[in-house]
C-alpha cells in the first residue's frame, strides 16, 4: 500500500470519476414528477411593496402555484435566522430585524426574493414570473459602506438607527491606549477590503421533496454540510424537530464558504413540495447568483500601530466598518468580529491589541464567509500597515518583521486577543522564502524591467491563519461485501480532495488496500452528525475522528481475532492489516476477519464485530502560517499590473498529501490575486443597481493572468492533534492580497504613490499614476 502512504503525493482518487463525467451534482438529480421553481426578484434596491397581483401568472398553462410572503405567513413559516448574534460593547444586544424567506412589505436589495413560482417546466415558470405584477414605491437606498453610518443616509431598517447593526470590541482598550500614549512612533493606515462575488463553478441548487405518510422532507442541495441547514430550517423556519428533515448533498462544484448557509431557496422548495405533493427543483442561473449568493469581504478599516524607540511593536489598534448587506446571513456578525480579530496579532509580539468592529446595513446583497472568513481581512490590514510603518520609519520592511516575530522558544504563545499558538518557527519560514525568490537580487530584476519601460516591485506578506469550525467531528467505519472498507465522514468535500486524504489515513491506520476504501459523505440520515466543511477544519477534525474510529476497530478486532484464533486477547497483535498471535505465524487479515464476524452476527451468534463509529472532541484549532512573496510589473502607459513571479513558503504542519496541499494553495492564491487586481463589485450610488452583475462586467482571473505559483512546504508539526496537521484550505487566499498590493506600492513608490486600494485595476493604477504626475 505504499501508493496510499501518508506524506505521499497520491493522485486524487475522486478525479477519474469526475473527469469522466460520472460526478453527480444536484442538477443531475431527476425525480419523477419534478416541478420547477423560479424566483421573482426585486428590480429595486429599496422599495415599498404596495401589492402583488399573481392572478395572471397563476392562469398561465403549466403553472402550479405562485407563492408570496402572505402564503408563508399563513402557514407559520419563519424567517432565516442569524445564528451568531453579538453583544454591543456597551453590553446591549444587537438588533435582529427579520430576514423573511420572501419579502414582506419592503424589498431591501436588488435581487430580494418577492415571489416563488412553481411550474411544470422551467420556461412556464419564467413566463409566469414575468406575469406577476408588483406595485412598488421606490425609496432612497444606501450602497456605499463608507457613508452608510452617516446621519441623513437612507435607513435600511427603521429600527436600526444610522444603519448600525452592532458596535463590538475585543481587547483591553485602556491598556492599548496607554501603550499608544507612550509610543515613540505611531503609524496609521486605512485600507479597503473590497466586496467579492463568490462565483463558484457550480451555481447553487435545491430540490425539495415531501413524504406525506412519514411527514418528512428530503432536501437535495449543494451545501458544505447538511447538518447546519437541517437544524436551522427545522427549528427556525418550519418550527419542527430536525428529524423531520433529511439533507442529501451530492458532489459539489466549489463552495468557498458561500454554500455553508441556509438560503431562502432551500425553504421555498421544501415548502412548495409539501403544498403540491411533488418534488420541486430550483437551479440558480449565473446572473441570479450575483444577486442571491452571499458576497464576501467588504470592510473599511483604520489600523494604527505603536512602536517603541527600537521599532519594537507595542500595540495594534483597529476600527473596522463591516458591511452586512440588507439582511444578516447565518454567520455574518461572527466573520469580522470573533473570526477576523482572532488573528490581528498575527506572528508578532504585540503587548496589546484592541479592535472595534462596527457592522453596517446597506441595500446590498448580504455578506458572509468567503474563503478565509475574516482572517484575510485582518492579515491584509496588518501586513499593509507594517509596510507603511517601515516606509515611514525608513527601515527595512523585512527586518522590521523579523525583529518583531514571536520566537519558537516562546511557544505556546498567548496573544492579547485570546489565541494560543502551539507551534511555529516564523523566522525560519521567512528566511526560506527570501532565499527561494532571491530577494537580495531583486535590484537587478527591477533594473531590467526599467530598461523595458516597466515599473517593477516586490512585496511580501507573512500571514497567520486560525482554523475554525464545529467542536466535534464523527467518523464511522463499516466493512462491506466485496472486501470494501466504507468510511462515513461528517465533513463535505466541495472539490478539495477529501476522499484521497481520508483514504490515505484509513490505509495508514488499518493497512487495507486503498483501492478498496470508499468514502461516503453528505447524507444526514446515514451520517447522523457532522460539522461540515469550513474554516479549513476538515483534515485536522475529520482526521482525528478517523484515527479514533480506526483505533476502536483495531481494539474490537483484537477481541474478535482472539475468538477466531482461540487465543487470549493479550496475545493478539495488529500489524500491516493483519491480526496474529504473537510469536507465531497464525493470523487473519482485518477484512476477512471483519466479514467473518459479521456473517456470524447475522446468523445470530454473539460475537464481536469490527464496525465502529466515534465522535472526536476537537480540543484546539490550528494556526497555519507562511510567507507570500510577489513580484509585479506595471505598464505606466496603461496601468496594467502583471504578476511575474509568485512564491509561497507555507507551514501547514505535517502534509498528508503535499500535492493536494499545493493545489489548495494554488486555488487560494488565485482567488487572492483576483480580489487584489480584478474583482470589482460596483453598485450604482443612485439606483442601488449592481453594475457588475455578470461575468461580462465582473472580472475573474484567467490562467493567462497568473504566473507559475511556487509552493514550498516547511513542516513545523502542530502539537494539538495527533496528525500534526494544520489547515491548508484557506491559507492561499489569506496571504496573497497583501503580498500583491505591497509589491504594487513598492513598484509605484518612485512615482510618489504610497497607498492604493484593491482592486488595483488598470483604470485605478493609471489614474493614480496620472494624479501623482500632475501633483509632482
Amino acid at each position: 500500500m505504499p501508493q496510499f502512504g501518508l506524506a505521499q503525493p497520491v493522485r486524487r482518487v475522486e478525479d477519474p470519476r469526475l473527469l469522466k463525467g460520472a460526478g453527480r451534482y444536484t442538477d443531475d438529480i431527476a425525480m419523477p414528477g419534478t416541478l420547477f421553481g423560479v424566483v421573482l426578484r426585486s428590480p429595486h434596491a429599496h422599495a415599498k411593496i404596495n401589492g402583488i397581483d399573481t392572478a395572471a401568472a397563476k392562469a398561465l398553462p403549466g403553472v402550479r402555484a405562485v407563492y408570496t410572503a402572505a402564503d408563508f405567513a399563513a402557514d407559520g413559516i419563519g424567517g432565516l435566522p442569524c445564528a451568531t448574534p453579538l453583544k454591543n460593547r456597551d453590553g446591549s444586544d444587537m438588533p435582529l430585524p427579520p430576514h423573511p424567506v420572501l419579502a414582506e412589505g419592503f424589498v431591501r436589495h436588488v435581487g430580494d426574493p418577492v415571489a416563488f413560482i412553481v411550474a411544470e417546466t422551467m420556461q412556464a415558470g419564467r413566463d409566469a414570473a414575468e406575469a406577476v405584477m408588483v406595485d412598488y414605491d421606490v425609496l432612497p437606498s444606501v450602497t456605499d459602506l463608507a457613508t452608510a453610518l452617516d446621519d441623513g443616509q437612507p435607513q435600511v431598517w427603521p429600527e436600526v438607527p444610522n444603519n448600525r447593526v452592532f458596535d463590538w470590541e475585543i481587547g483591553d482598550k485602556a491598556a492599548t491606549d496607554a501603550l499608544f500614549a507612550s509610543a515613540a512612533r505611531v503609524v496609521s493606515l486605512t485600507v479597503v477590503n473590497n466586496r467579492i462575488v463568490v462565483n463558484s463553478m457550480e451555481p447553487r441548487a435545491a430540490i425539495g421533496s415531501y413524504d406525506a405518510a412519514a411527514d418528512r422532507w428530503t432536501l437535495h442541495a449543494n451545501t458544505q454540510g447538511g447538518w447546519l441547514v437541517k437544524d436551522l430550517m427545522a427549528g427556525a423556519v418550519f418550527k419542527t424537530s430536525p428529524e423531520k428533515f433529511r439533507v442529501i448533498t451530492p458532489d459539489v462544484g466549489g463552495g468557498f464558504g458561500m454554500k455553508l448557509f441556509l438560503y431562502a431557496e432551500h425553504v421555498m422548495v421544501c415548502y412548495a413540495a409539501r403544498k403540491l405533493n411533488a418534488p420541486v427543483k430550483w437551479i440558480s442561473e449565473r446572473s441570479e447568483a450575483f444577486l442571491s449568493d452571499t458576497h464576501g469581504r467588504d470592510n473599511v478599516t483604520l489600523g494604527e500601530i505603536a512602536l517603541d524607540k527600537d521599532n519594537k511593536f507595542l500595540a495594534l489598534r483597529t476600527r473596522n466598518i463591516a458591511n452586512m448587506g440588507a439582511y444578516l446571513s447565518n454567520f455574518a456578525p461572527f466573520i469580522p468580529t470573533l473570526a477576523g480579530t482572532g488573528v490581528l496579532a498575527s506572528v508578532y509580539g504585540f503587548q496589546q491589541v484592541y479592535a472595534n468592529v462596527i457592522g453596517a446595513y446597506t441595500n446590498t446583497v448580504p455578506v458572509d464567509a468567503y474563503r478565509g472568513a475574516g482572517r484575510p481581512e485582518s492579515n491584509y490590514l496588518v501586513e499593509r500597515l507594517i509596510d507603511a510603518a517601515a516606509a515611514e520609519l525608513g527601515v527595512d520592511r523585512v527586518e522590521l518583521r523579523r525583529k518583531n516575530m514571536v520566537p519558537p522558544s516562546a511557544m505556546p504563545h498567548s496573544t492579547p486577543v485570546g489565541k494560543t499558538y502551539d507551534s511555529g518557527d516564523f523566522q525560519v519560514v521567512l528566511d526560506a522564502a527570501l532565499k527561494h525568490v532571491d530577494w537580495a537580487g531583486f535590484a537587478a530584476r527591477r533594473a531590467e524591467s526599467a530598461r523595458r519601460g516597466k515599473r517593477r516591485g516586490i512585496g511580501l506578506a507573512y500571514y497567520l491563519e486560525a482554523t475554525g469550525g464545529a467542536p466535534t467531528e464523527r467518523a464511522e467505519i463499516r466493512f462491506a461485501d466485496g472486501g470494501f472498507v466504507d468510511v462515513y465522514v461528517g465533513t463535505q468535500s466541495t472539490g478539495q480532495g477529501h476522499e484521497t486524504a481520508y483514504v490515505q489515513l484509513t490505509v495508514d491506520q488499518l493497512g487495507v488496500d486503498g483501492e478498496k476504501v470508499r468514502i461516503f459523505q453528505g447524507d444526514t440520515d446515514t451520517i447522523p452528525t457532522g460539522g461540515g466543511t469550513g474554516g479549513a477544519r476538515s483534515l485536522y477534525s475529520e482526521g482525528q475522528a478517523i484515527l479514533a474510529t480506526a483505533a476502536t476497530v483495531i481494539e474490537k478486532g483484537k477481541r474478535a481475532a482472539s475468538e477466531a484464533l482461540e487465543a487470549a486477547p493479550a496475545d493478539i497483535v495488529f500489524e500491516q492489516g493483519r491480526f496474529s498471535i504473537v510469536g507465531t505465524d497464525r493470523g487473519i487479515d482485518i477484512v476477512t476477519l471483519a466479514l467473518q464476524q459479521r456473517a456470524k452476527a447475522d446468523a445470530g451468534q454473539d460475537v464481536t464485530t469490527l464496525d465502529a463509529a466515534e465522535v472526536a472532541q476537537i480540543q484546539a484549532h490550528t494556526f497555519p502560517n507562511g510567507c507570500h512573496i510577489a513580484e509585479v510589473e506595471v505598464d505606466p502607459e496603461t496601468g496594467v499590473v502583471s504578476v511575474v513571479r509568485y512564491s509561497v513558503t507555507d507551514d501547514v504542519g505535517k502534509a498528508v498529501n503535499p500535492m493536494i496541499v499545493r493545489g489548495q494553495v494554488h486555488g487560494g492564491v488565485t482567488q487572492g490575486l483576483g480580489q487584489a487586481l480584478f474583482e470589482r463589485t460596483a453598485y450604482d450610488a443612485g439606483s442601488g443597481q449592481l453594475l457588475s452583475g455578470s461575468l461580462m462586467d465582473y472580472a475573474l482571473p484567467r490562467a493567462d493572468d497568473l504566473p507559475d505559483i511556487e509552493v514550498e512546504l516547511i513542516e513545523v508539526p502542530c502539537g494539538t492533534n495527533p496528525l500534526g496537521v494544520k489547515g491548508a484550505g484557506e491559507a492561499g487566499a489569506v496571504g496573497s492580497p497583501p503580498a500583491v498590493m505591497n509589491a504594487l506600492v513598492d513598484a509605484l513608490r518612485g512615482d510618489g504613490i504610497t497607498q492604493i486600494d484593491m482592486p488595483a485595476t488598470p483604470e485605478v493604477v493609471w489614474k493614480a499614476l496620472a494624479s501623482a504626475k500632475k501633483a509632482a
